[in-house]
């Protein structure tokens, strides 16, 4: 693996475009991003680390459509998606983005069946339950279609997040420290459901971590720091990933 510095992968295909993106908080006197540029691209799996306060979360978000820049696009296979107005930003989403955060976001009143079917009814898609059931079978939750969330230890909730987010068929999976609420044998078990996801269907996974174990598990790791992209890692390693991180941190 080298270390290429500053010096941006090439990416062929990207699913996601981010080009020059500033974002404030000006209530809390933030800058969060200034001036990123990155790229993220079909069947790839890419991890986004970096000290506390350095824009890791908000780049997944204005990614992902989930936040509107102030300045620079977004671009979601193609589509500049930082214009939209609602409701088509909502339906670019629903159509193309999956999404798995470490709080899981399920539905407690709804049976982990409906739970996984809930993003396509609300994008009055037609749910494909075929797929729906074999994305559970691959995620280890068939037999357990009728529980509901409340019933589940953490490293199954995360599981249905994730069954959530693949029986779209999304383009793109954004993760947000996904592995961060679990213990160490059930994050390692998600981390390879991720990886599948990009091996067997072609996924684009973008992971914000700050693990460089869990990190290990990408083919390429970008760096922020302060709002802006640093460094970036291809086919990581954990040791080379923490060594990169303690660079960037002491900048």
């Amino acid at each position: 693996m080298e270390n290429r510095g500053t010096a941006p992968v090439v990416v062929d295909r990207p699913v996601v475009e981010v080009v020059d993106v500033v974002k404030s908080y000006p209530g809390a006197g933030v800058q969060a991003l200034r001036g990123v540029s990155v790229a993220f691209a079909a069947g790839t799996f890419c991890a986004v680390m970096g000290p506390s306060g350095s824009g890791k979360s908000t780049l997944l978000h204005c990614a992902a459509g989930l936040d509107r820049p102030d300045s620079g696009r977004v671009l979601l296979a193609g589509q500049e998606i930082g214009g939209l107005r609602e409701p088509k930003l909502t339906q670019a989403r629903r159509r193309r983005v999956g999404f798995v955060f470490q709080a899981y976001n399920l539905i407690d009143s709804l049976s982990v069946w409906h739970n996984v079917l809930l993003p396509q009814r609300l994008a009055g898609v037609k749910p494909d339950r075929d797929w729906a059931r074999e994305v559970l079978r691959r995620v280890g939750l068939d037999g357990r279609e009728n529980d509901r969330p409340g019933r589940l230890s953490g490293g199954q909730r995360q599981r249905v997040a994730l069954a959530r987010a693949l029986a779209s068929r999304p383009e793109v999976i954004f993760a947000d420290e996904p592995t961060g609420a679990l213990d160490l044998s059930t994050g390692r078990e998600v981390l390879g459901l991720l990886r599948e996801s990009v091996d067997d269907v072609g996924t684009a996974v973008v992971m914000v971590t700050h693990d460089p174990s869990a990190a290990a598990w990408a083919d390429r790791v970008v760096f922020l720091a302060d709002g802006r992209t640093v460094a970036e890692l291809a086919d990581p390693t954990a040791e080379k990933v923490a060594s990169q991180m303690m660079a960037v941190s002491v900048r």
